[in-house]
């Protein structure tokens, strides 16, 4: 589950890099990417720190 998190916030990083190297040829969806790669990124460094912690 954690390979897929990690994946899937590596793409969505892709797409917002990409949005801000080349603002143009972003596409329309892009405010959305970056909120939620934003809110992926916060709820999945919590739920390391949790899980780290408990170890």
């Amino acid at each position: 589950m954690k390979k897929t998190g990690i994946v899937i916030l590596i793409v969505l990083n892709i797409i917002v890099l990409l949005g801000q190297l080349w603002p143009e040829g972003a596409p329309p969806f892009a405010g959305i990417v970056n909120i939620v790669f934003l809110i992926l990124s916060l709820v999945f460094f919590i739920s390391l720190m949790i899980n780290g912690k408990s170890k």
